[in-house]
């Protein structure tokens, strides 16, 4: 059975059934939509996240505590300026952290919401293999 549409004003339609929730129902729900600030935010955190390189390196994180810009370079045989380049990129977006020692600086994951992130999206492309 197909549900029927009814037109409405402007072109909008609505469901003959629409009535599943009540107008309190709906309101709470709204309330639980994010704002559209936070809906920016988090669009630009799959973006960052939608890139093949940077996933390389949040997954070499991922899987150690820390790693020089040499090490993830040698890991993922790319050069150390590209490396640079895209841990800039995940620092501005505080998905790695760093901290010098001496004239070294070692990356890790910024906190335990990355490697969430990271061991979800895994398991979940894992999931049906």
């Amino acid at each position: 059975m197909t549900e029927q549409k009814i037109p409405l004003q402007d072109g909008d339609v609505v469901c003959e059934e629409h009535h599943h929730h009540s107008a309190l129902a709906l309101d709470q729900m709204k309330e639980s939509i994010p704002s559209i600030e936070e809906l920016e935010r988090i669009a630009e955190l799959f973006k960052v996240l939608g890139d093949p390189t940077r996933m390389q390196i949040l997954t070499a994180l991922f899987a150690q505590t820390e790693l020089c810009v040499c090490d993830i370079s040698d890991l993922l045989g790319m050069s150390q300026s590209a490396i640079s380049h895209q841990l800039r990129l995940l620092r501005t977006t505080h998905l790695v952290k760093n901290r010098r020692e001496g004239k070294s600086i070692y990356y890790s994951l910024d906190d335990t919401h990355v490697a969430t992130i990271i061991a979800q999206g895994l398991e979940h492309i894992r999931h049906n293999d």
